[in-house]
């Protein structure tokens, strides 16, 4: 039967579901609203929509290599507990295989794919996911990276995917070497992989910054200029990869190990799970009291 907008605004308003799916449940239940809540709740759909508010800052990141295509994936859930549950780990690895074979150019193009080439899409299998785990997931960013046939990927998971990262070298082959700037990666968390990566804006910001840090201490204004550049390359060494010092041989640079393999660093994408994310703090004693008011 044919049911009204008006109806499908109330059962969205009831239980937090899709348009679509309530607009279905009211087909499928005659429009009988009650039957229609019970429906959803039996798929699941308005169970998830309720999580779906809630703050998901724990997760996992993975990878997954494709040829010349990697992707990267962070995928999120609300406790540490999910995530080293198996069944969302086994998730988040198939999601990022997901994005090597589909190579989506965002979330939301990846969430309305086939996912693994089922009729179902992403979105709805993170649903279903959400009403059976119990906890609000959500595929929060990704990444996909080529490289060319003389390039490798360098792929390193810390603690069990609490970071992840990927990287692209060309003009060698070989795999540890790779994997160690990512494990390099990993620990220093450049911000960029050359001095060329700085936006010219930025460059003009820390040039301004470090300039009146110099002045603000009383140094000449004919050396202010020097010391600017000589503490530019201090910035450069602790945010850009290449200029870094090697975790695994600080007297060496990135860029040494490199050369010395003649490969040159193409690209990488670091994520760390939840940052930038704002935790909600709950107030248990601020909790008690607002029901102890109610009464």
């Amino acid at each position: 039967m044919a049911v009204s907008a008006q109806l499908v605004k109330e059962l969205r308003e009831r239980t937090g579901a899709g348009m679509m799916d309530c607009k279905k449940a009211l087909e499928e239940t005659n429009g009988d609203m009650e039957k229609a809540i019970d429906l959803l709740r039996e798929r699941g759909i308005a169970k998830a929509a309720k999580k779906a508010g809630r703050i998901a800052a724990e997760g996992l990141a993975a990878t997954a290599v494709s040829g010349n295509v990697a992707a990267v994936v962070e995928v999120n859930c609300e406790t540490d507990f999910v995530a080293k549950n198996a069944e969302f780990q086994k998730l988040v690895q198939d999601i990022a295989e997901h994005v090597v074979s589909q190579r989506p150019a965002s979330v939301e193009e990846a969430l309305e794919q086939p996912f693994k080439g089922s009729g179902d899409t992403l979105s709805q299998v993170l649903k279903e996911k959400v009403a059976t785990i119990g906890e609000n997931i959500t595929l929060r960013r990704l990444a996909v990276l080529e490289k060319t046939d003389d390039g490798v990927f360098g792929e390193y998971l810390h603690m069990g995917g609490k970071i992840g990262v990927l990287t692209v070298l060309e003009g060698t082959k070989d795999q540890a070497l790779a994997k160690d700037i990512a494990m390099h990666t990993a620990a220093a968390n450049p911000r960029y992989a050359t001095r060329d990566d700085v936006s010219a804006d930025e460059l003009e910001r820390e040039r301004e910054v470090l300039k009146n840090q110099a002045l603000a201490e009383g140094k000449p204004a004919n050396i202010v200029e020097k010391m600017v550049e000589g503490r530019l390359a201090k910035f450069f060494e602790e945010y850009c990869l290449v200029e870094q010092p090697f975790v695994k041989d600080p007297d060496k640079k990135v860029s040494a190990l490199l050369k010395e393999a003649g490969a040159t660093l193409k690209s990488f994408v670091r994520y760390q799970v939840g940052e930038g994310i704002e935790k909600k703090q709950e107030d248990f004693a601020a909790e008690v009291m607002a029901q102890v008011n109610k009464k």
